[in-house]
């Protein structure tokens, strides 16, 4: 038992929150809705965002045509707009990934580590 007095209660949420995976959830669906804001109802239907790594947040689509359309001609927009939308995420890329719709997980993690 800890002689240290009570704790401040944000320290004690803080402490909740991480061990439950509550944070990366709402920083899930915050990713999640900036995305689906950035490319619209059509596109968001054909992608779905992946891992976030290290500053780079990866994209699957569901076609190598819908990739390289991305890729090369909407990722500079779709980056700054991501950024503009979440303003406290460390954004430094998009990548791209064509991928079977179906072999999609529901929830990807988000593994920050900048």
């Amino acid at each position: 038992m800890s002689n240290r007095g009570p704790e401040a209660l944000g320290e004690i949420l803080s402490r909740l929150f991480a061990a439950r995976g509550w944070g990366r959830r709402q920083e899930r669906l915050q990713l999640e809705e900036a995305w689906a804001r950035v490319v619209g109802p059509a596109l968001a239907d054909q992608t779905q965002v992946g891992m976030l790594r290290r500053g780079v947040l990866e994209i699957l689509v569901h076609s190598s045509v819908l990739r390289h359309e991305l890729a090369q001609f909407h990722k500079r927009r779709l980056l700054d707009e991501l950024r503009r939308l979440l303003p406290g995420r460390v954004l430094r890329d998009l990548r791209f990934h064509a991928d079977d719709p179906s072999r999609w997980r529901s929830s990807p993690a988000v593994n920050e580590k900048d």
